[in-house]
């Protein structure tokens, strides 16, 4: 995009914007932010549907400015919220919600939903008779959602906003713990040995990943899996002696350099920085490793749950509760703290190559800025 018409398009949104009332934001010209993905990154798109996976109950949401529950899985912030904070934008609104019409449209669109993974039939446990937002709808939806943006706008204008846009997606956890190692002997684990469920798995999402780019996306933040053994559900399952559990922390070392190895290839087709890889192992195995370094208590319970390392079930009213969320690494049974969301994206946002390549966030958006200025 040429300089001047990165700012035509940043005056004209900001007129559309006067023209259907949109309160005021933190930035007039802050880039649209999409996201796509599972219960790391939902918003609240879980909480419009009839499906067991969800968090729209107290205590979750406890430290959200609202002190209410919003559908995050998170006892505030989650890590869209705080990419957004960095972007200058207001937080994104879930796709399913009411709310999200007219100028809203501008901001962008969370599509994300709780249970979902790189497959379809990941997340079949959820109960509901519309349980879960697969990654498949979530396209669609995004499909959906840039006719409504070009009636707001106009075509030119809507490929614009979609092309300056940053894009979030964070898939693939679930294939493993809610899908591969579900249940002893699971269909995927009778079909596949694990290398060979890992590159099927790959496979796949690089099928997503390109449609996007299909799709009219030129910047996609895309991260890999966490230290899944580590995460308090999985102590309270599968570990004796609240090590990792060795099985999923092989499924994440096989399939995290694989994704990095496709997104280094789809930057070579479609151009350097297109696709940007998080290593969210590392990010989070530094903290899981050596909690104290970071001000943290534990990294081996979760604050709200219950039995053995409060992982199991979800957070509840009748849930043990931590006093200081700030101590604790995981919030519930499988999802970060806002503090340590908040590590997290400053990985992201300032980090070196060994957490995020080719380029932090805060380079993307320096440079992208400069095609504005």
């Amino acid at each position: 995009m040429t300089s001047s018409g990165a700012l035509s398009c940043c005056g004209f949104l900001a007129t559309v914007a006067l023209g259907v009332a949109l309160l005021a934001t933190p930035s007039e010209c802050a880039r649209a932010f999409f996201v796509f993905g599972d219960s790391l990154v939902d918003n609240g798109n879980n909480k419009y549907l009839l499906t067991t996976a969800r968090a729209d109950s107290p205590p979750y949401g406890i430290d959200y400015p609202t002190h209410r529950a919003t559908g995050r899985f998170s006892n505030g912030h989650n890590i869209p919220d705080i990419i957004s904070e960095q972007l200058g934008a207001e937080p994104t609104l879930p796709y399913l919600s009411p709310e999200l019409h007219g100028a809203k449209l501008l901001v962008g669109a969370n599509f994300a939903s709780a249970g979902v993974g790189i497959l379809n039939d990941t997340g079949i446990q959820f109960v509901g008779p519309v349980n879960i937002v697969r990654i498949s709808k979530q396209l669609k939806y995004f499909e959906e959602y840039q006719w409504k943006l070009r009636a707001l706008v106009g075509a030119s204008q809507a490929q614009q906003v979609v092309n300056r846009a940053l894009v979030l997606i964070t898939l693939g956890g679930n294939d493993f713990v809610n899908n591969y190692y579900l249940i002893p002997f699971s269909l995927r684990s009778r079909q596949f040995s694990l290398p060979d469920f890992v590159r099927y798995l790959i496979s796949e999402y690089k099928k997503i990943l390109v449609r996007l780019y299909d799709m009219g996306v030129r910047r996609v933040l895309v991260t890999g899996t966490g230290p899944l053994g580590c995460a308090p559900a999985e102590l309270a399952l599968r570990s004796l002696d609240g090590e990792c559990d060795t099985d999923l922390m092989r499924a994440a070392e096989l399939f995290n350099p694989q994704l990095s190895r496709v997104l280094s290839e789809l930057n070579g087709r479609y151009g350097e920085g297109t696709y940007i890889a998080a290593n969210a192992m590392r990010v989070h195995f530094d903290f899981i490793s050596d909690p104290a370094a970071y001000g943290f208590r534990t990294a081996k319970e979760a604050c709200c749950g219950q039995g053995p390392h409060n992982g199991v079930g979800l957070c509840t009213v009748a849930s043990n509760m931590c006093a200081d969320r700030d101590e604790y690494v995981f919030w519930d049974a499988y999802h970060p703290t806002e503090r340590a969301n908040r590590i997290i994206v400053s990985q992201f946002m300032t980090g070196s190559l060994e957490y995020i390549s080719p380029l932090n966030l805060s380079t993307v958006l320096q440079m992208d800025a400069s095609l504005v200025n």
